[in-house]
């Protein structure tokens, strides 16, 4: 299967070099570049793609609006987007999540780790990056609810909490705590397509796009807390 993304950034010289990049690969192909997001979120829908690189800062429509916008669409729901920002540590990265990001990366990532980044994506997995530790998006989650947290939204996933049986609240707390389902696994003593199973059986109950959303109901639900150092 190849991989269909969209490359959004108002720099040309940056979207040129990503999509060198990005048709070097076997297994995935730039199926079209936006400047600014209301592009991005036209071309999403004409060109079906996979997994969007979206650029959080861009002029008119800017990168967290578009994600908003893909995320509502229900055409689109299997598009994955990943933020691409030049400061991984703001304000920024708590809201890309909320609007429904599966993760994001800094402009200066080595190669393979764009790459890792799409395919990971892709994959439905959560993608924080290096430099951004669990650690501090689980603050950043902490600081208070967003406009967008006290919503309709939000507190329907908090109440359909109450729908999740006891282990998939067991595994939901050790997805918050950035656990893969091979570490999960390990811990609860049970196979990593039981722990898949818990997942998607989570991810369903609580209209999750992908592991990322997970993360974000899970801390702002008050289900998981960050560990003051």
């Amino acid at each position: 299967m190849t991989i269909r993304v969209l490359l959004a950034d108002d720099q040309a010289l940056l979207r040129s070099a990503f999509k060198v990049l990005v048709n070097s690969e076997a297994d995935m192909e730039v199926v079209g570049e936006a400047a600014d997001g209301a592009e991005a979120v036209a071309l999403a829908r004409s060109e079906r793609a996979d997994v969007v690189l979206m650029d959080i800062r861009m002029p008119g429509t800017d990168g967290l609006a578009a994600t908003r916008m893909i995320t509502a669409d229900p055409e689109l729901s299997d598009v994955r987007i990943v933020m691409l920002t030049t400061f991984e540590v703001d304000e920024y990265v708590v809201q890309a999540l909320r609007a429904g990001a599966s993760g994001f990366l800094g402009k200066g990532a080595e190669p393979d780790e764009l790459l890792g980044a799409i395919r990971i994506a892709h994959a439905g997995e959560a993608l924080l990056s290096p430099a951004a530790t669990k650690g501090l998006i689980a603050t950043f989650l902490a600081q208070g609810p967003g406009a967008d947290a006290v919503g309709e939204g939000s507190r329907a996933r908090t109440e359909r909490l109450a729908a999740l049986t006891a282990r998939e609240r067991e595994v939901l707390v050790l997805v918050g705590g950035g656990l893969s389902n091979d570490e999960i696994a390990e811990r609860l003593d049970v196979s990593p397509l039981t722990v898949k199973t818990h997942v998607n059986r989570a991810m369903a109950k609580l209209g999750a796009r992908d592991r990322a959303q997970l993360v974000v109901t899970a801390y702002e639900s008050g289900l998981v807390r960050p560990r003051v150092e």
